[in-house]
């Protein structure tokens, strides 16, 4: 494992505490930074944090609430990145079959809490003048996955975002990119239909599920100062399936 210079750096990472959220708070601390996780599950936190050691801590948090996002943001201290990587499925179906409250949830967690997580965290960066944003978008984003229409229209508007976002925060010593990765075999598959989860594979060319240490490895790089010249950018982690 290469080592990415993130001494004295720290990170709110938001579902931080398994998962791909997680291999990331591992791989911060393991380049020299500390972590606060931001999760809305109290018990999987004190899980984490044990687990991280003393350079982690954490705090429950509903993430769609935009009150508690600026409260756990003033109660963080000095915020260097913000890794949105908190995000949920919605389960599987056909849009017509898909209930209109799973879908104004599944946007809501995925992108309207990156958002507010924003909104709240960028005043903060912009007055030190530095910071580094990082969204966890999905190649479902990108191509638009059957059966999964709330939650890849919830990931295109999350790469849309952080395109916008990176242009407005151009120049400040603030960049913003996201990374679009093929499915990892996590928590989050238990929300998923196994047909769906079998589709998902059959269109990784590389033949199988991406590792949450190789997202992390992705994710800590554009969250250090070797990423300078990348801004409201995609990095895609697909395994091959997506070449754009």
């Amino acid at each position: 494992m290469n080592r990415i210079d993130l001494e004295g750096r720290n990170a709110v990472i938001t579902g931080g505490a398994r998962g791909i959220g997680l291999a990331t708070a591992e791989r911060v601390i393991a380049s020299g930074g500390s972590v606060v996780i931001w999760d809305v599950d109290a018990g999987a936190i004190d899980t984490a944090v044990a687990q991280l050691g003393d350079k982690a801590s954490g705090r429950a948090v509903e993430l769609t609430d935009a009150g508690a996002v600026e409260e756990a943001a003033g109660a963080a201290g000095r915020i260097d990145i913000l890794v949105n990587n908190a995000g949920i499925t919605g389960g599987n179906g056909k849009t017509w079959e898909l209930s209109p409250e799973i879908w104004r949830k599944t946007v809501e967690v995925n992108l309207v809490a990156p958002f507010l997580t924003s909104r709240a965290v960028v005043p903060r960066m912009l007055a030190s003048g530095y910071g580094r944003i990082v969204n966890v978008a999905s190649i479902a984003g990108k191509e638009g996955n059957p059966n999964a229409s709330h939650y890849s229209a919830s990931k295109a508007g999350l790469i849309g975002l952080t395109k916008s976002l990176g242009k407005e925060l151009a120049g400040t010593g603030i960049l913003v990119n996201c990374i679009t990765p093929a499915a990892a075999r996590t928590a989050i598959f238990d929300q998923m239909s196994q047909e769906h989860i079998d589709y998902m594979l059959s269109k990784i060319p590389l033949a199988r599920f991406v590792e949450p240490a190789e997202v992390a490895a992705m994710i800590v790089w554009l969250a250090s100062e070797d990423c300078s010249f990348s801004t409201g950018a995609v990095f895609d982690i697909s395994g091959g399936r997506a070449v754009y």
